[in-house]
Formats: C-alpha cells, structure tokens, sequence
C-alpha cells in the first residue's frame, strides 16, 4: 500500500477514533492530543501494517496501548518515595479526619504491627502497598525481584498472624 492510499484508509477510519479516545480520556484536550498521538504512531509505523488485515482495530489497539502508557508514565512521574525511617506514618491516625474510636484502635494496632516489621521486610510492603511494582520496588531497593516477592509474603504473613483478632471484625 503505498503512502498515498494509506493516508486516505486513515483519514476514512479516523472519524470513529475520537469517540473511542473521548472513552478513555474523558476529556476534549486529552483526546485531541491521543489521537494526534495514535495517527502519529500510524503514520511512522505504516510498515507495519499488513495489507488486507483490519486498519480500524490496528488503529484502536495504537491508541489503547499509547493511552495505557501516557497513564503509567503520569503515575510514576506523580508517585513520591518518602525513603525516611518512618514510611509506616503515611498513612497513621494523624493523617486521618475519621474519629471514629474503633477505627482509631484499629488504625493504632496497624501502626504498632507494621512498626514491628523488620525495616528489610517493612520497606517493601510499604512501597507495594502505595502501588509500586515488584519490578519497580526490585530497581529502587537494588535487591532481586524474587526477595522482593519474598519479603512482601512474609510481611504479610507476619500482619496477618499480628493482627489476626481483626480477621473477622469487620
């Protein structure tokens, strides 16, 4: 197919695009800009494209996937790492509005059991807990995917056994 016919295939297909990124971004701006950003992808990997197969789902499969990694990438970019001794702090009582006395036993014992953790085991839980990956947690603590992996069961196990009056409590 030479550039020619491609770029008129597009321009036929391209109309249905813009709902589709409307879905994902919920917002105009954003899915201007995805959609700039799928036919850019289109057009510099034309090569790629195999004659004969279905252009309108080549084209949302771009999208879908340059949409997925614009969202991981504003993930990692707005995730902060508080490397301090106190990672456990984050997310204690007095960061909460909820005055509730039970959930302020509750969130004391949390505190206390995650406090008791070992700081090798700790850490990792803690990054896991905020929504980083094993591979993610592996790079930023130089230790082996696997430890990862292992200390985050064991800290988990550990929880669980520390906590266990909680098991059925709610």
């Amino acid at each position: 197919m030479t550039a020619i016919e491609f770029t008129y295939n597009i321009s036929k297909v391209s109309k249905s695009l813009k709902p589709f990124a409307m879905r994902l971004t919920k917002d105009n701006d954003d899915a201007n800009d995805l959609l700039q950003d799928t036919l850019l992808k289109a057009f510099t990997n034309r090569e790629k494209y195999a004659d004969g197969t279905n252009l309108k789902a080549w084209l949302y499969t771009i999208m879908k996937n340059t949409f997925i990694t614009n969202y991981q990438r504003m993930v990692r970019k707005n995730t902060f790492i508080d490397e301090s001794e106190n990672l456990y702090y984050i997310n204690s009582l007095e960061n909460s509005t909820n005055n509730d006395a039970p959930s302020t036993f509750v969130m004391n014992d949390i505190n206390r059991a995650v406090d008791s953790l070992e700081e090798s085991f700790r850490t990792p839980f803690m990054m896991h807990y905020r929504g980083f990956k094993y591979h993610e947690i592996a790079e930023r603590l130089r230790i082996p995917i696997g430890t990862v992996k292992n200390r985050i069961h064991i800290a988990r196990k550990e929880l669980k056994d520390k906590l266990y009056v909680y098991e059925h409590a709610f």
